[in-house]
């Protein structure tokens, strides 16, 4: 494999997808997925976060395109679009008579969107939710989502809490691995530390604009548990490019970061390469990261997300896109 370009068929000792993706170990889950997760954040018009709507017929062409395609790992949760993202997924997963063989499907417990309660006995709904949409009785990873907006770490780990009824859960055979995912960098290093997730995602923290999940990344491994990177393209600035884009991390970006992605676009555009597929990469590269977390919101980005995986890119780019990355004051954590 020449440097730069992911290689999708593997190095011929790990399991493969019937489409070819090679699969890695999900940390001590017994898991196995695909570099890239494909993200379902977008789908039921969250478009005060994302900024245009989807509707439920383009969110299940989605859904079936991203079931076609050459990942077995699917993210959502109880939060997107209010319950929309797990209800298009469900519909295809009621036609198709359930989850296809060899897919791992994860979603997430959310707070009361209304009386902010983020207990266990919340925990306990979100899931009952969750799975009602999905038309599910299992879900083989289950995540506890932002609690930083909502909770303290100690709290979040208190008794009768989310953590303490989620490995409740765990035990009564409903879900089988518990996962962390959230922004909050101190929090989830606090929260990581209580042994008790097995699986970590962390967005928008590390990317060509940011490395503040470094120490998390470290952490988390230490713990023998598995890091997914969300949001590889800052909410996707580093996706559309300024002509497009000027959200950065799902609000206005600033002007360091705006000077920071015009940099990185002479410098891709000078190699012919799209800014998209350097962000993307650059996560891929990274031995540390189990999967990318690709948000999708119609069924050509899956196809898309391939040949921006794949797209060659000059060992010198990396160096130069290194050289702009944005002073520790301006990461998010």
């Amino acid at each position: 494999m020449a440097d730069g370009v992911y290689d999708l068929s593997g190095d011929g000792r790990q399991p493969v997808t019937s489409t070819g993706e090679s699969l890695r170990e999900l940390g001590r889950t017994g898991l196995r997925v695909t570099r890239i997760c494909i993200g379902t954040a977008s789908l039921g018009s969250a478009s005060y976060t994302y900024g245009y709507p989807v509707s439920a017929e383009v969110g299940e062409r989605t859904v079936e395109a991203a079931l076609a395609g050459p990942y077995n790992f699917i993210d959502t949760s109880n939060a997107y679009g209010n319950g929309a993202s797990e209800t298009c997924i469900g519909n295809v997963l009621r036609r198709r008579g359930g989850v296809p063989a060899g897919v791992v499907l994860a979603t997430k417990v959310d707070a009361d969107p209304v009386t902010r309660d983020f207990s266990g006995d919340r925990v306990r709904r979100s899931v009952e939710e969750s799975l009602t949409r999905l038309g599910l009785d299992y879900v083989p990873l289950m995540h506890l989502h932002d609690p930083e907006f909502f909770l303290t770490a100690s709290e979040a780990l208190a008794a009768g809490g989310p953590v303490e009824a989620l490995v409740a859960l765990r035990d009564e055979g409903v879900i089988g691995h518990i996962g962390l995912a959230m922004g909050d960098v101190p929090m989830a290093r606090e929260l990581v530390r209580s042994g008790v997730f097995e699986v970590v995602l962390n967005h928008n923290r590390y990317t060509l604009l940011d490395r503040s999940a470094e120490p998390l990344i470290e952490e988390t491994l230490a713990l023998g548990a598995a890091y997914l990177n969300a949001a590889p393209y800052g909410g996707g600035i580093l996706a559309k490019g300024l002509s497009q884009q000027h959200r950065y991390a799902y609000r206005p970006a600033p002007p360091a970061i705006v000077d920071a992605v015009a940099a990185m676009q002479r410098v891709c555009d000078e190699a012919s390469v799209p800014l998209a597929a350097a962000a993307l990469q650059f996560s891929l590269r990274d031995p540390r990261i189990t999967s990318t977390v690709v948000g999708v919101s119609e069924p050509g980005r899956i196809a898309e997300t391939t040949a921006l995986a794949t797209h060659p890119i000059p060992d010198d780019v990396w160096p130069a896109l290194e050289a702009l990355l944005p002073a520790r004051e301006h990461w998010l954590d």
